[in-house]
C-alpha cells in the first residue's frame, strides 16, 4: 500500500475546523425554562398572603392610616389573588376612615391649649384664622382667676384692632348657619374685640366644624374671618381657677 496517496487536511481546512470548534464551546449552558403560569400564581398568592397579615394586624391595632396603603398596594400589586379578594370587602371602609381620622388630626392640631399667669392665673383655648398668614385674627376662649370666663378676638401684634362703637352687631355663620351676634372693644385698649354671650358661643362653637365672622379692620377695613373650629377639644379647656 503507498501511504504517500493517503489524504492529509490543508492547513486552511483545518484552521476553519478549530474555529468551529471554539464558536461551539463559547455557546455556554442553555439558560433555564422560564417559570410557568401555575408556580408565578403561588408566588403571587405567597407574597399576597404575606402583606395580607400585614393588614389584618394593623386593622387589630386601630392603625387605619397605616392599614390603608398596606391595602391599597395588595389590590394593585397581586389582583386576581385570594389576599386581595379579602381586602377588598374592608378596604373602602378603612380608606374613608383613615381619611376622616386624619381630618380630624388636622382640625386637632390648629388649637391650642395654655395656662399661664396674666395678673392671675388663667386657662385659655385658641386658634388662628384661616388660612394662616402674619395678618391671622386669633379667636380665644378664656377662664381667668378673676375675670371669669370670656370669648374674644385679638388682631397680631402691632395692629389697631377692629371698628366696633359701643355694642356693635358681628354677622357669623356657624357652618353656613348665618346669626348675629353682640360684641364690643375692650376699654383697655388691647386690638381686641370680646363677644357678648360667651357660654352660648361656646356651646355652638362645639357643634360647628367652622365658623365665618364679618369683622371690620382698622388695618385691612372689612373682612372675613375664617376658623375651622372642628378639632376643638373642650376637655383640654380647664376650668376657671380658683382664687387661693
Amino acid at each position: 500500500m503507498n501511504t504517500s496517496s493517503r489524504w492529509t487536511p490543508a492547513p486552511f481546512t483545518l484552521f476553519f475546523m478549530v474555529c468551529l470548534l471554539g464558536a461551539c464551546s463559547q455557546q455556554g449552558p442553555t439558560p433555564p425554562a422560564a417559570p410557568s403560569a401555575s408556580a408565578v400564581a403561588a408566588a403571587n398568592e405567597a407574597a399576597a398572603d404575606k402583606e395580607l397579615k400585614l393588614y389584618q394586624q394593623m386593622l387589630a391595632e386601630h392603625s387605619e392610616a397605616l392599614a390603608a396603603p398596606v391595602g391599597e398596594e395588595i389590590v394593585q400589586k397581586y389582583p386576581g389573588t385570594a389576599a386581595a379578594a379579602e381586602v377588598q370587602k374592608t378596604l373602602p371602609q378603612i380608606q374613608a376612615e383613615a381619611k376622616a381620622k386624619a381630618e380630624h388630626e388636622r382640625l386637632a392640631n390648629l388649637w391650642y391649649y395654655q395656662t399661664a399667669n396674666v395678673d392671675g392665673m388663667q386657662n385659655t383655648a385658641s386658634i388662628y384664622s384661616a388660612p394662616a398668614s402674619a395678618n391671622s385674627v386669633r379667636l380665644v376662649l378664656r377662664r381667668h382667676v378673676k375675670w371669669g370666663q370670656s370669648v374674644y378676638l385679638f388682631a397680631p401684634d402691632g395692629s389697631k384692632g377692629f371698628v366696633c362703637r359701643d355694642e356693635c352687631n358681628v354677622v357669623m355663620r356657624f357652618d353656613g348657619k348665618r346669626e348675629t351676634w353682640k360684641a364690643y372693644l375692650p376699654k383697655t385698649g388691647e386690638p381686641a374685640m370680646f363677644i357678648k354671650d360667651d357660654k352660648r358661643f361656646i356651646a355652638a362653637m362645639q357643634k360647628a366644624r367652622a365658623i365665618e365672622m364679618d369683622v371690620t379692620s382698622r388695618d385691612h377695613g372689612k373682612q372675613t374671618l375664617k376658623f375651622e373650629v372642628g378639632g376643638y377639644d373642650p376637655a383640654k379647656f380647664l376650668p376657671q381657677p380658683k382664687k387661693r
